[in-house]
């Protein structure tokens, strides 16, 4: 044959070995991107059905946002609370309320108490907010965590600063005291702290007692002058928290917690460690700078002594017994001897929503602010506002010159009412 015939099947073949060779090639790119897609198939699945079941609250991780800090006095020289006391938010539209006209019931849920936390934080326009415990009914959630994130939702949009204590209810679902504590100090804009840090004035002045101390949610907030004055730098009003425990058994008869002497320790030595600070600092300042900063403080069980109030001149309704413990741990001996504190804030009993004065030191309970927690129908929801007022110097703001409160009702009008002068 022809040398040409052979040249050609030469070629044939050499061509058919490329083109076997660019196959194989292919096939293998072909599996290699088979490969990867099914990898990213399977990552994405596990991030979007199965690693956020991993995680609390069904919620997946991100950074804390934070407040502006410190805590201050507006350029206006106010500084506004609002103190949201016993919510007891279950799970949301599921969780029927109580306690509210038949007319009403069909329609109420947990998302009164959202839309009430809502109305009152647009409307009073508040500095600071303060949860004083029952922020979750444990008994009606199976997920603590998914139940303090809705309850707390409205404080977290507003991106205002917040804190919170807990009561007897919070711990009674899947979460300890402890850990609910932890979850909320990690929550958006919240300044709560599971206790007090190593650093606090009490391990100045009588030793690191911070690891001994009973309870979780004890701590303390400094509030700062206002922006420009010459006090901007200086802590003005201090805000005290404390846990005031759950439930406890004393001599085989179940009763209420309270406060234990390891907190009053603390307490105290806080507001001493203030007070010495003032007297070192006095010859570099003018006596109304380095007066002493009142204090408030919060809790949500009352103390035994709020009984007494029964009987005598009060601002608001006295409608059901103080439910305290039967332990009297000296709270009002403690808080007298300081000499600071200028009014307390307490929770717990939903139809009480008065102040009155022991000992010079107003006591005030919050009203219910809840809809799952028991109240009275026809008896509105309310919340309760705290205003610190500074004194106006010729040249700049001063130091606190008048506390006030009020209460807002969950009405069409968020009724105003009891508005009384608590310090000046």
């Amino acid at each position: 044959m022809p040398s040409s015939f052979f040249s050609f099947l030469g070629f044939a073949s050499e061509r058919e070995g490329w083109f076997e060779e660019e196959m194989s090639k292919t096939m293998e790119g072909l599996c290699s991107l088979l490969y990867l897609t099914l990898v990213l198939t399977i990552v994405f699945t596990l991030h979007t059905q199965i690693a956020h079941k991993l995680l609390i609250g069904h919620h997946p991780l991100h950074l804390k946002k934070s407040p502006h800090l410190p805590l201050r006095f507006n350029s206006g020289g106010t500084f506004k609370i609002l103190q949201v006391a016993d919510m007891h938010y279950g799970t949301g539209i599921l969780t029927r309320c109580r306690d509210v006209l038949a007319s009403e019931f069909d329609y109420c849920s947990d998302l009164n108490t959202t839309g009430f936390l809502k109305r009152i934080i647009q409307s009073e326009n508040p500095d600071f907010i303060a949860f004083t415990g029952d922020n979750i009914f444990g008994p009606s959630t199976h997920d603590a965590a998914e139940s303090l994130l809705r309850a707390f939702g409205p404080a977290m949009d507003s991106e205002l600063p917040w804190a919170a204590i807990l009561g007897n209810h919070d711990q009674e679902s899947t979460m300890t005291r402890e850990e609910l504590m932890s979850f909320i100090s990690l929550m958006d804009y919240s300044v709560s702290q599971t206790n007090p840090p190593v650093d606090d004035l009490s391990s100045v002045a009588e030793g690191d007692m911070t690891k001994n101390i009973d309870g979780f949610g004890n701590y303390n907030l400094r509030v700062y002058g206002a922006p420009g004055s010459h006090l901007a730098n200086r802590s003005v009003l201090n805000l005290f928290f404390l846990d005031s425990g759950d439930r406890e058994v004393v001599q085989g008869i179940r009763t209420y917690g309270w406060i234990k002497e390891s907190q009053l320790r603390w307490l105290h030595s806080v507001s001493k460690g203030y007070q010495g600070q003032k007297q070192d600092n006095y010859h570099l300042e003018e006596a109304s700078v380095c007066a002493i900063p009142p204090a408030l403080v919060f809790f949500h069980i009352p103390i035994p002594e709020i009984q007494q109030l029964y009987n005598q001149q009060i601002v608001g309704q006295f409608q059901q017994r103080v439910s305290c413990s039967s332990m009297n741990s000296g709270v009002l001996q403690t808080l007298i001897s300081m000499g600071d504190v200028k009014a307390v804030f307490v929770g717990h009993d939903h139809t009480n929503d008065f102040c009155g004065n022991l000992e010079g030191i107003w006591f005030c309970h919050g009203g219910g602010f809840g809809y799952h927690g028991y109240g009275k129908a026809g008896w509105p929801r309310r919340a309760r506002i705290i205003l610190a007022e500074l004194e106006k110097g010729e040249k700049s703001w001063m130091g606190v010159e008048r506390i006030s409160t009020w209460k807002r009702l969950d009405d069409e009008k968020l009724s105003k009412l009891d508005e009384q002068v608590l310090w000046q």
